[in-house]
């Protein structure tokens, strides 16, 4: 029996947290707690971790490519969700500006697609603008890596899956269509 009346939300692990609230609000806490000198010791591993995810997607995305001697640099990576979770256009802290910006370092040919954000603007932390494309099976098919960032339900998974060279599903949303064994989990 749920010990909140107002329902039970299940979190899962994905590139990294976006929003405006869980990605910010434990390193306020932490600042807070030290005023009273109390330990957050759990509190910053946590957000440690949460902020090392975008690293750990592209070190993913290393090993795949390398699997099918291929490089990072001057690959093509297509990044599918801008926003930071399913189904929305909030792009507040979306782990898809982190990961545009470290393929970006890394000499990689960044695109993306999402169909509730056609635009990323700049923002406080990240300074390019960048327009989402359309995709069918053929623009899919010539990327050199797919990266699943957001989950959205209206991403057609069996068409991206059988066109798809390589996948990184940061989501779990293909596991059901994995008939190429072309995807990788991150």
């Amino acid at each position: 029996m749920p010990t909140k009346p107002f329902g039970y939300t299940a979190f899962y692990p994905g590139p990294g947290l976006g929003g405006h609230r869980i990605p910010i609000n434990p390193f306020y806490l932490i600042w807070k707690a030290r005023e009273f000198e109390i330990n957050t010791k759990f509190i910053e591993l946590a957000g440690e971790i949460n902020t090392f995810q975008p690293l750990y997607v592209v070190e993913k995305s290393i090993e795949a490519l390398y699997k099918v001697k291929k490089s990072l640099n001057g690959s093509s990576v297509l990044i599918l969700g801008a926003s930071y979770k399913k189904d929305i256009d909030d792009m507040r802290e979306s782990p898809t500006s982190k990961l545009i910006e470290i393929f970006s370092k890394k000499s990689t040919l960044v695109s993306y697609n999402d169909p509730y954000v056609p635009k990323i603007q700049k923002t406080r932390n990240y300074y390019y603008k960048i327009d989402s494309i359309d995709i069918n099976e053929e623009i899919i098919g010539e990327f050199d890596l797919v990266v699943l960032s957001t989950n959205h339900s209206n991403f057609d998974y069996k068409m991206i899956a059988e066109n798809a060279q390589l996948i990184i599903d940061t989501r779990n949303a293909f596991v059901n269509h994995n008939t190429k064994n072309n995807i990788n989990k991150a």
